[in-house]
């Protein structure tokens, strides 16, 4: 492995976090870089996140010279930035089988550690878990002395984490919330909350003024940050308010003044109106500074809960991910560390949707696109440039993109929902009831549906055919090539006239087909016909299906095989197709139980009771990463070999 030729003379000394605490600043400083050199040269091999973690680095420094982890709680929001600490908890060894099968998790995983407490990879849940602990800590129950969410502000822009926050200050629990702002999500961060403050490479030349204000800003926060000032302040505030007669007038007041100085000087004053203490910014690449800042904010923590703000530069150190404009080298596939990984380019579904939905956009004016911050991923960007006021990036807030959408159609739009399958599952209370029960014409395009490999079991997207296919009105489709997902999407405008539509589709490469297979509306397609076994491949699983096929007629057993296409509602004609054979077999690359496979036996078994149907899909359990999801689909049975094998059984 390419990490094993870098020279890592102080990280190699580094196996807890201990190790950190009797190290100088310039011994920081270079360690910093040499973790750079390690994480760049590690998942150049496996693939993984990289700007987030580069962007870290000093920052995970300060927190663990100052909190003792395990004995004090610090939690990761998403874990996409929590590879330095795995590397500084003793798991340096294992970075050569990241992502791999039976290797360290991409997240953070409480089987690997007992550094790690929270598996995240879902946004904005830290801070709702940081208020959980502290309850139990309180309670006598949780021996941890101080607890730390680390959030990012791509997820800070998610409901959940003001739920949490409002919750926070309201009883005044004592948390520590690292806010690490690098002013991304994925894309740029949507929220006014970073754009209030001056970051420190953000301006060029400021102003007079900006300076000024600049100054006074760290020099207030100095100040409420000292002990001293604190307990005087508070000794004030008890004096004014026990005054006769006019005591409460006096706090009152002094709260005034505070107020103002806060709106003038610090403009995140947002955190102290819900009562959470806010201090910062402080450069988080300045291990010194923020040290300082998280020891201070322990003590503060005393009166409640304290949001500490940090600046950081995601892809910090590595010039080809300082230079990516898009997303920083948020993620990466196996690439050359001497000239960084090619720039990321849609591919397979997602490049059809890509495609496809630009054509339908010009052909309908009505047609508009929403993102929760990934317009990359799914694919949006070409359509942002094309169709600039017809695109809306929401920020991470899956529930507020599904019920905005909802709105956009009882507007009379067409609003198109383009979103990673397992990050849907966030928003299911809004498609059931702000979407279908108005039976709008919102259209869900389902990205990384199915079995996603090296991201593990908060990305595989297996859950949205079982749900969706029970929500009254949803129409789930599922393509089997590009050419299907690209005429899916068209039918799906004109559904979506009497309510919502979805489409799911695989991750990476798709099936090229030939106009003459490809299906229309709400029709199956039988793609080869024989008597003796009826095949039904629902997606992605027709190719292993028609594989399976071939093979068991080369031992003259012949199948035939359909492509529901329409997971719900199912084509009459396929159903009683089906309910001709004596056996049948169904798959798809999503959950088994209450998935489609269970819905095709329940209408086969009702016109013939005596159908033998076995339904193939994923098992009800969480499933590890894998890079090779061809594993995971084979130890399911998914694969061409068990389903030829299961048949020739019967």
């Amino acid at each position: 492995m390419a990490v094993s030729v870098v020279c890592l003379m102080l990280l190699e000394n580094v196996q807890s976090p201990a190790d950190l605490r009797g190290l100088s600043t310039e011994e920081l400083r270079d360690l910093a870089g040499e973790i750079r050199d390690f994480i760049v040269a590690a998942v150049s091999e496996t693939g993984g996140h990289l700007g987030s973690n580069l962007g870290a680095v000093e920052l995970t420094l300060a927190l663990h010279r100052v909190f003792e982890s395990p004995t004090d709680a610090v939690l990761w929001d998403t874990g996409h930035q929590a590879y330095v600490h795995k590397i500084v908890t003793g798991r340096q060894s294992g970075f050569e089988e990241l992502r791999q099968q039976g290797g360290l998790s991409g997240y953070p995983s409480r089987e690997e550690s007992e550094h790690d407490y929270v598996e995240n990879s879902h946004a904005s849940t830290i801070v709702s878990y940081a208020y959980g602990l502290a309850v139990a800590r309180d309670a006598g129950v949780d021996p941890h002395r101080h607890i730390v969410a680390v959030i990012g502000d791509g997820s800070m822009t998610g409901g959940m984490a003001y739920e949490a926050l409002n919750n926070l200050g309201h009883t005044g629990r004592r948390v520590i919330i690292v806010l690490n702002d690098n002013g991304r999500s994925y894309a740029p961060t949507i929220s006014n909350l970073s754009a209030a403050l001056h970051g420190f490479d953000d301006i060029d030349d400021p102003t007079l003024p900006d300076k000024v204000t600049d100054r006074l800003a760290h020099k207030f926060t100095d100040i409420r940050l000292n002990p001293t000032y604190v307990r005087r302040q508070r000794r004030l505030e008890d004096f004014l308010s026990n005054l006769p007669l006019v005591g409460h007038q006096a706090g009152s007041a002094m709260d005034a003044f505070k107020a103002g100085v806060r709106e003038f000087l610090q403009p995140p004053s947002f955190f102290e109106a819900l009562g959470v203490r806010y201090v910062g910014p402080f450069d988080g690449h300045d291990v010194g500074e923020m040290e300082r800042a998280f020891e201070n904010a322990i003590e503060l923590s005393q009166d409640g809960p304290i949001v500490v703000h940090v600046l950081t530069q995601k892809g910090r150190g590595y010039s080809p991910a300082e230079a990516d404009d898009e997303k920083h080298l948020h993620d990466a596939p196996v690439f050359d560390p001497a000239v960084g990984p090619p720039r990321a380019v849609a591919t397979g579904y997602t490049q059809a949707f890509a495609e496809g939905i630009i054509k339908e956009a010009e052909a309908n004016d009505r047609l508009v696109a929403i993102t929760a911050a990934m317009p990359g991923p799914t694919g949006l960007l070409p359509f942002q440039e094309r169709f600039p006021d017809r695109f809306f990036d929401v920020g991470i807030a899956e529930q507020h993109a599904v019920t905005a959408a909802a709105g956009m159609a009882m507007g009379g739009l067409r609003p198109v929902v383009a979103i990673y399958s397992t990050f849907l599952n966030r928003a299911w209370d809004q498609v059931v009831y702000d979407v279908a029960l108005h039976r709008l014409g919102v259209i869900l395009c389902l990205d990384r549906a199915g079995v996603t490999g090296p991201d593990g079991a908060s990305h595989h997207g297996v859950y949205d055919m079982a749900l969706l296919s029970k929500v009254p009105g949803m129409r789930v489709l599922a393509p089997s090539s590009a050419q299907e997902l690209v005429q899916m999407l068209h039918d799906a405008v004109e559904l979506a006239e009497s309510g919502p539509v979805s489409i799911r589709y695989a991750r990476g490469a798709a099936r090229q087909v030939g106009e003459h297979d490809v299906g229309s509306g709400l029709s199956a397609r039988r793609v080869r016909e024989g008597g003796d076994v009826c095949l039904v491949g629902v997606g992605t699983m027709l190719e292993t299906a028609e594989r399976a096929a071939a093979e068991l007629a080369a031992s003259g057993v012949e199948a035939t095989v359909w492509d529901p296409r329409s997971c719900a509602q199912l084509d009459p004609e396929m159903v009683a197709s089906a309910a001709g054979f004596d056996h049948v077999v169904t798959l798809e690359d999503g959950v088994r139980a209450g998935g489609v496979g269970m819905s095709i036996a329940d209408e086969v078994c009702r016109l013939d009771a005596t159908t033998s149907v076995d339904v193939l899909g994923l098992p009800t359990r969480f499933m590890p990463h894998d890079p090779r999801a061809a594993n995971i689909h084979a130890a399911a049975g998914l694969d061409v070999a068990s389903v030829v094998e299961l048949i020739r059984s019967k």
